[in-house]
């Protein structure tokens, strides 16, 4: 094997780090659309809307020479879909009504240690000590970050809703990554990706159908700039520039870089919107990552 070429690691590490940060970032473009009278669905409709053609693009490229989908395939990819992308997205957009974007980050990150759970009690996988050990990090990291939200909150319900709707939304991603790595190593990242992000456009286009008159498209421009901010910067660039990260560098890397993630939404959370920076936030991100770091990196 030759030596790693330093340019493309360099580039590589630089790629992840901006996926951490676009990724981060899409909480507090949702809370700032919250100024405005939009629901949740419809925001993630924009959302979906704009994304579409990019990801419609990428599903009909990386299928030119690949073998059609067989009925199976269909049946799969529309149920990953509709949980990895749509059903996590909803309900995260839902929980960011009722608690802070660091609280929110912070709960997200626990969809390793949920992977990890599936395993144990769906394939009966030993579990480790080490994620073990990774599993009471991060819940420990949660609760102390859910009792700083809960002593500003007015309402403590509240508090707990939000959390229990983005801890769904974890859990629907942890059962999302358990199920696609057989369909990533067929079909191939790009167009597996591609193909549930249009699923799951079809999922929310729906539920707006079902859920919501035409007017509520009718909204302030700056919830539209904030819905493209979202598209581009929260959703296309990290995932593309995410899965190039780890071809270069390795998903162990990308991970590990990754991890800055939750600590740039309680920056930009305190810095864009607002949000108190507590000893309490920061000692259960400390956690929450330790925890994550456990899980996901070898010995």
């Amino acid at each position: 094997m030759g030596q790693p070429d330093p340019a493309a690691e360099r580039f590589g590490i630089l790629l992840a780090f901006l996926a951490a940060l676009g990724f981060s970032l899409k909480a507090i473009f949702v809370k700032l659309a919250y100024a405005w009278p939009v629901s949740a669905v419809t925001l993630l409709a924009i959302r979906m809307l704009l994304s579409l053609p990019v990801f419609a693009w990428v599903g009909w490229h990386s299928s030119k020479a690949a073998p059609p989908l067989t009925r199976r395939d269909w049946l799969v990819l529309a149920g990953l879909g509709l949980a990895g992308y749509y059903g996590a997205s909803i309900l995260d957009f839902l929980g960011l009504q009722y608690i802070t974007a660091a609280l929110e980050r912070l709960i997200l990150y626990t969809y390793p240690t949920l992977t990890v759970l599936i395993a144990v009690l769906v394939f009966k996988r030993p579990l480790q000590r080490r994620e073990l050990g990774a599993i009471l990090l991060s819940y420990a990291g949660i609760g102390f970050a859910f009792a700083h939200d809960l002593d500003l909150a007015a309402e403590g319900h509240a508090v707990w809703l939000g959390a229990g709707l983005v801890f769904g939304s974890s859990l629907t991603y942890a059962v999302y990554l358990t199920g696609s790595g057989p369909m990533i190593a067929r079909l191939g990242s790009a167009r597996f990706t591609a193909l549930c992000m249009l699923v799951s456009t079809a999922g929310t286009l729906a539920h707006f159908a079902l859920s919501q008159p035409l007017e509520a498209l009718i909204l302030p421009w700056q919830v539209y700039g904030l819905g493209a901010a979202m598209a581009v910067f929260s959703t296309i660039l990290p995932v593309f520039m995410q899965s190039a990260a780890i071809r270069r560098i390795g998903a162990s890397r990308s991970v590990l870089i990754g991890t800055i993630g939750p600590m740039a939404t309680i920056f930009f959370g305190w810095w864009w919107l607002g949000e108190t920076l507590s000893l309490h936030q920061m000692i259960g991100a400390g956690l929450v990552l330790a925890g994550v770091l456990l899980v996901s990196l070898k010995r």
